[in-house]
């Protein structure tokens, strides 16, 4: 009761410290929200930006009522510790009381794990450009639909300066309607071509993805190293309509995308032991994702593709029929071999076997723990590895196991 009561002190000293800096330093606030994908846009937009432009933007999933502010001000959390709280709000009021060199442009990520949390944390920093990702379902156990969720989302967009933009996905239908929600400039950005932002002639290597971004008759060359799969393309060109929301040559923009790197665990390649690649992908999972991401990995070239899939967290109702949805893609994509991963992935690995996958290419585990060794085990040279589950599932795990550089696990892998 004690620790509830001075973390909602220590939330509302936040919030006004952030509306006094917002005030004061007035910075172009970029804001980031989707069911995913907002984190990869969030990086690749500040590829974008931070050669023009003094920008920030927030650290790790620092997207909540707590995070937002941090990424204000400047600091990471102080966890439990009294001191590092004050040192944080002390800082805060340095920059506020001194004209202190602060960044023109904060790119911030926005999470809604709850209704409500859109517009709380709009009201702390009103965005002038807004970015809606893809919306799907995530978090269900706080909204009753998806259709609760979009709303939320799309508070994101109708608290939008009067001369600000949103920067849309059309392929997302819940996100392509959120334009009504906003009088001022839209640019929708996608695979469709009724998008303003294109993207075509995708290819993947084991080096990355090169593309093509059309945008009202121009035409730039794309190369994202080290990463794979159409999330990183949609964060690519998420990032490059902020750019030309923000006065950003697209030519600029097609270079600046050149070091983009995928964050830990997002469609990230890594080599992996005995000649193999290894898509990681376990920072987390949602059946849009997971989808794309056995998309991805049938696109590579490799002996034998094998999915590990884990658990997908915060479904509520969907919670079968999204794991269902997983196993249908884990067959249509002809992968080799299914690891499934969790009790929940326990209905992914029954809806391949309903659709004929042969029970021997078909193996299950209870925990990352188990699955990791037996995993080595099943590799073999020149195969492709998935990787993929929610964050409960510590998926990472059976990467380290399998990853070439284990010694680097703690600067690839998520933490």
């Amino acid at each position: 009761m004690k620790f509830e009561l001075m973390k909602t002190i220590l939330q509302s000293i936040l919030r006004y410290l952030t509306e006094l800096l917002i005030w004061k330093y007035k910075p172009t606030v970029i804001a980031i929200t989707g069911s995913v994908g907002k984190t990869s846009a969030k990086e690749a937009v500040f590829v974008v930006l931070k050669g023009g432009y003094y920008a920030r933007r927030s650290l790790e999933n620092y997207n909540n009522e707590f995070g937002v502010p941090l990424t204000v001000i400047g600091s990471r959390a102080g966890g439990r510790n009294p001191f590092s709280w004050l040192v944080i709000l002390l800082k805060a009021l340095l920059y506020f009381v001194f004209p202190l060199p602060y960044p023109e442009v904060l790119i911030l990520e926005m999470g809604a794990d709850r209704p409500g949390d859109i517009g709380y944390l709009t009201s702390l920093a009103k965005p002038f450009i807004s970015v809606v990702t893809a919306v799907g379902p995530s978090h269900l156990e706080f909204f009753d639909r998806i259709e609760s969720i979009a709303e939320e989302k799309s508070k994101i967009v109708s608290s939008l300066h009067k001369k600000g933009k949103a920067v849309l996905n059309y392929d997302d239908p819940y996100a392509q309607a959120m334009a009504a929600k906003h009088k001022g400039s839209v640019i929708y950005y996608g695979f469709d071509q009724d998008a303003d932002l294109k993207a075509a002639d995708v290819f993947y290597s084991p080096s990355g993805i090169t593309f093509k971004v059309h945008f009202r008759g121009n035409v730039v060359p794309v190369h994202l190293p080290g990463a794979l799969g159409s999330p990183n393309v949609y964060a690519a060109l998420a990032a490059a309509g902020v750019g030309i929301a923000m006065g950003v040559n697209l030519v600029d923009i097609g270079k600046a995308l050149e070091s983009y790197v995928s964050p830990p665990g997002r469609l990230r390649v890594l080599p992996g032991v005995k000649s193999t690649l290894i898509l990681d992908d376990t920072y987390n999972s949602a059946p849009a994702s997971a989808l794309a991401a056995l998309e991805a990995l049938s696109r590579l070239p490799a002996r034998r593709k094998i999915a590990v899939l884990g658990d997908m967290a915060e479904l509520g109702d969907l919670t079968e029929d999204g794991h269902r949805m997983v196993g249908v893609g884990a067959v249509d994509q002809g992968v080799n071999y299914l690891v499934a991963v969790g009790p929940k992935s326990k209905f992914i690995a029954d809806q391949a076997r309903h659709m004929g996958y042969p029970e021997k290419q078909i193996l299950y585990f209870d925990t990352a723990d188990e699955a990791k060794k037996p995993v080595e085990n099943l590799i073999q040279p020149n195969d492709a590895i998935l990787v993929k589950g929610s964050r409960s599932m510590r998926m990472e795990k059976i990467v380290r196991e399998i990853m070439l550089e284990p010694h680097r696990a703690g600067e690839l892998l998520v933490g």
